[in-house]
This record gives structure tokens, sequence and C-alpha cells, in this order.
């Protein structure tokens, strides 16, 4: 059993006050003024799991702008894997996004790029991030891009890259962005699975004062791949690469295309993107979100859970190849027309003060990232956070494993000065934005150390014993599970939904399973233990003990391997590999080397 016991103590002080926003629901939320009996965010969110239908569809009509309006809120059984939301809606994801925002406010900051070198970010404003959009849409549809195609994306954080997702929502393909970090091989897998015939990538990319060769891996990669007919490749620096008939200058041929691309009108449940997450199989799992769902659930969650209003920049300094990325530094933002950071470089260059450097040169009023982050920049102690003026902040988040007590702490009160929140969110490639998190809630409501703690609008989680059944008690552990679906989960595992229901909806039938243990506290908070497969989470990010060991067995000296994870005080887990050579291998004149 898992457990962990929490002080009434410690639980009075690290409460903490929401901001200044005042009880009124309505004014909280606008929708809710016609919820009969709702008059607090308590029995808002009640009312939410149990008026359902009537809850997400006002949220829908009030929240997204649509080109038809929808006729069924949602046709879901999880027993048997069918999820769909808001049937016979159409829309388009880039309006939403971009047109809308134009329309009111062209000049308002959409994206502020936060580039590898210090001090050099570049603003981009609504109107110049949809004609970007619009000619890089038309740009694809030139080259062959139709409405259901997959275009694979390897770019850093940078405008191009946010521009690139966009247009491909514009003209109704889907995309698939892969982590600029990942090997030719796992690149080239990702783009087989997807299919696709397009890859947009950049000459090189630039982290942490280190190039990186990302065409180089795109051509290593593509070889394998024969649906691919054309590479799209933008200048991040100024040194040239090898261009081959295959490739395309993008921003020279972007100049060659009009500012206005006629948007495609998508059903609600037609792809949006594909995101690959490792499983407990070697095979990485093409996760699919479509349309209006993700949208939705993005943009409420970010307003909601960061208390995000209009004018505050949200920085959230993921990588745009994780869903983290997807939701929170794009699309949840821009949907609510904010202005979003992407952040390019790492936490500790050119010093451990560039986050709060950052938040002090942007004015930052929510912050985004990893317990392995704050982990790491503890340990250079406070003078490189209190140096730096972070009176902009009023909200700070994690994201990606659970935070350990010692870093929560000292992330409230020396980086937000015991005046921000702190919010530890739970949620998942598959979840689509966050399912658990302290906020939102009633303005004087505890918040603790480590816990996620209340489920969002929507969301009714359930622990499951050891027999299969719903755990009713408090102070229990369980594996945890979601009762009732939601618009922003996934709907499938790309041309595998067989999988898709053996992982998720199978093994506790009528539930979605999360494949996390979680506990729930005397008070009825969750905290979450960690996962109950073959999944080892390193940075926050979740890696298939099997998936690597399928990258180590093809090492030519590698006869067989096993993968464990073991516990690092800065990553949360790191990666121990049990190699069993050849025996014509001989290890004092061969040096083994794999790359994931």
């Amino acid at each position: 059993m898992w457990f962990v016991s929490l002080s009434s103590r410690i639980l009075r002080s690290y409460s903490h006050v929401l901001g200044r926003r005042g009880c009124n629901t309505a004014a909280f939320m606008p929708e809710a003024a016609g919820f009969e009996g709702v008059s607090s965010r308590s029995s808002l969110q009640d009312f939410s799991v149990s008026n359902s239908d009537t809850f997400w569809s006002a949220v829908a009509r009030h929240r997204l702008s649509w080109i038809s309006p929808f006729t069924a809120v949602q046709d879901c059984d999880l027993s048997q894997g069918r999820i769909k939301w808001f049937d016979g809606g159409k829309l388009n994801v880039s309006i939403n996004c971009l047109d809308r925002h134009v329309h009111t406010s062209p000049e308002r900051v959409a994206l502020i790029w936060e580039k590898d070198e210090p001090g050099s970010e570049v603003k981009i404003t609504y109107r110049q991030l949809l004609e970007m959009t619009c000619r890089l849409g038309n740009l694809l549809r030139r080259h062959g891009v139709k409405k259901g195609d997959c275009v694979t994306i390897y770019m850093p954080a940078c405008p191009l890259a946010v521009a690139s997702m966009l247009a491909c929502a514009r003209i109704g393909a889907a995309h698939n962005v892969v982590f600029a970090g990942f090997s030719a091989e796992a690149l080239s897998e990702r783009i087989r699975d997807a299919q696709s015939t397009v890859v947009i990538t950049v000459n090189q990319g630039v982290r942490g004062g280190r190039v990186i060769e990302l065409k180089k891996t795109v051509d290593t990669a593509v070889q394998s791949c024969p649906t691919v007919k054309q590479v799209f490749v933008a200048m991040r620096t100024e040194n040239p690469v090898i261009m081959t008939d295959r490739d395309v200058p993008m921003e020279e041929e972007m100049m060659k295309e009009a500012v206005v691309c006629e948007p495609a009108a998508m059903d609600s449940e037609d792809i949006l993107f594909l995101l690959y997450t490792s499983g407990s199989t070697g095979k990485p799992k093409g996760l699919v979100h479509t349309q209006a769902g993700y949208l939705l659930y993005a943009a409420l969650t970010h307003r909601y859970v960061f208390s995000y209003n209009d004018g505050d920049i949200f920085g959230c300094v993921a990588d745009i190849g994780w869903i983290t990325g997807h939701s929170y530094a794009v699309y949840g933002p821009l949907a609510n027309g904010g202005t979003t950071v992407l952040f390019e470089s790492t936490p500790i260059y050119p010093d451990p003060g560039r986050y709060w450097e950052m938040v002090q040169r942007l004015k930052i009023n929510q912050f985004y990232g990893a317990p392995t982050a704050i982990r790491l920049l503890l340990k250079y102690g406070n003078h490189w956070v209190q140096k730096y003026d972070r009176s902009t902040l009023k909200t700070l988040g994690t994201v990606g494993e659970p935070i350990n007590t010692e870093a929560w702490q000292w992330y409230y009160s020396v980086v937000g000065d015991k005046r921000c929140p702190v919010v530890d969110t739970w949620w998942q490639t598959e979840t689509g934005g966050i399912c658990i998190a302290p906020r939102p809630s009633q303005p004087d409501a505890e918040i603790v150390p480590g816990m996620a703690m209340r489920p969002f609008f929507g969301i009714k989680p359930v622990l499951m014993d050891s027999e299969g059944k719903v755990a009713t008690s408090n102070n229990t552990s369980g594996a945890l599970c979601i009762a009732q679906p939601w618009p922003g989960m996934a709907r499938t595992i790309h041309n595998d939904h067989q999988r898709f229901t053996a992982t998720y909806c199978q093994p506790y039938p009528g539930y979605f399973f999360t494949g996390d243990g979680a506990y729930r506290s005397e008070e009825g908070y969750y905290q979450i233990t960690g996962r109950l497969d073959d999944v080892i989470n390193v940075s926050g990010h979740r890696i298939g003990t099997a998936e690597i060991e399928d990258v180590v067995n093809q090492c030519p000296a590698v006869a067989e391997s096993a993968v464990i994870g073991y516990s690092h005080n800065i990553k949360g887990q790191g990666v121990y590999a049990f190699v069993v050579l050849k025996k014509s291998v001989d290890t004092k004149e061969q040096e083994l080397s794999c790359q994931l």
C-alpha cells in the first residue's frame, strides 16, 4: 500500500489564498450563471460531474467559435473505448487560436520566443502569427498536403514551430511533433507510423550554447521512410546545410505565398494531432487527440488552474515536443488570447539564474516547470533566485511528476516569496490537459505540499483496490482511474484501437485506467504515488523499459539487456541497463555506445 501521512500543522502552514478573485461563481465562470444550485466553486465541480452534458455544452458554446453548432454533447462508452464529443459540430482550431483574436486585438503579443541566447527574445503579435500560419498553410497545400494527411514536425521551440502546428490545423492536416532531441531511429519510427509525406525541421538547433544538427538527423531518419516526399527546412542559425532535391527552403518559399489561407471546416472528432508516448512495450504509442474537445479542455484548464487573466504573460518552459508544450505553451494560451513564452534554452544556461532573469525581463505572471528543474536549481542556492525581481509572479506550477516536499517548500518560499500559490498538476499525454490540481477551488482553500489534491471540472477520479473494486473510503491507496469521460482525453492509438482499449479501458471495465497509483488522504485529497507498469519517469518524461531495451539490443555487441529505473535526486528516476555481451566481444578493445 502507498501511504503518505501529512500532519495538520503542515496542512495549515502551507495553505494559501488563491488571489484577488471573489467567490461569486458566475463572475468566476460566466457559464455557471445558468447552472441551477451552483453557488460556489466546489458546487460547480460537483455540478460538472453530475450534470456533465449540461456543463460541457454550456462551456463549449461559450468558449469556442463554431462554424456549425454541435447537435450532441457526447457519445461515450468507456467499456468499449468509444469516445465522441460535440458530434455534428464544425470548427477550425486555428480560427479559435488566431483569427478571432486578430479581429479584436491584432497587435497583442501572442508569442515571446525566449531564444537560447539570453536577452534576445523575439515578440510575435497575433497578426504576425496569423500571417505566418497562412503562408505556411498555403505552402503545404501547394506541395500536396491535404485534409487528413499527417505532417511530422522536428523543431525546437520557436515561432515557426507553432506556426507549423497551426498551419496543419488550418488546412485540416494532423501534426506529429517529435521532440527535437530524439535520435534518427526514434524519429523514423514515428514518421513511418504516422505515414507522413512531409517533415518540417530546421538546419540546426541551439540549446544551452550547443549547436544540434537537426537537419542531419532528419536526413538519416528519412532514408528508411519511403512515404516522405519533401522536407521543409527553416534556418535557425546562419550555417548552411546540404540540401537535396527533396528539401524545400521554408522561409524563402513561404514569402511567395499569400497571407490569406482558407481554413478547413473540421468535424469535432477529426484528428488534430498525434503525439507519441512510451508504453510498457517497445513500440511507442501514437495517441490521437481530436479538434474541439482537446482545444476546449486545454483552454479551460489553462485559464482556471493557473488563474490566468487577460493581459498576463504565461511562462511554460516545456518543449513543444511534449504534451505540456502542446497544451500549455501553444493551444491553451492561444485559445484564450494569451501571451505565451516559448523557452528554447536550459535552466542553467548561461547560469542557474536563467529562469528568474527571464521572469524579471519578460515580466512573467505564471510560471510552469518541472520538479526536476526545481530540484536542480535548489542545489545552487537562493542567491540565483533572489538577485532577480520576481514580483510579477502570481502563480507557480509544476508538471511531469510529483514534486517532493523540500523542493515544493523552496519553490513556494524562495521563488514565490510565500505569496504565490503552487499548483502541483497531475495529467498525462492521454488526458490532454490537467485532471487533478489544487486550483481552481474556493479562495481560502488549502494547498498541501507535494499533492495534486483536487479534480478539475468534469473529472471524477476513483481508486481501485486489489480486487478491482472502487475503494470508497479515504486514507486509502489504489490504482487511479477516472470514472467518466471528459472532452480532452485521447480517442485512440493511431492504427491500433485494440491496444488503446486493452491499455486504458479493459483493466477496469467502464473506467479509464491511468496506469498510475494514488493515495487519497483523510481529507479526500489525491497524491500520485507512481507508475504501476514498466515505465520509468525521467525528468517528467515517461520512457518504457521495453523501448530502451529494444534500442540497447540493437547495439552489435549486445546479446541481451534488462532495464530498470532507480531513484535519482534530481531527475526523479534514472535508467540502469544490465547488459549481456556477445561472446565474441572483447570489452577491453571495444567501446560500447547506444543512442536512444
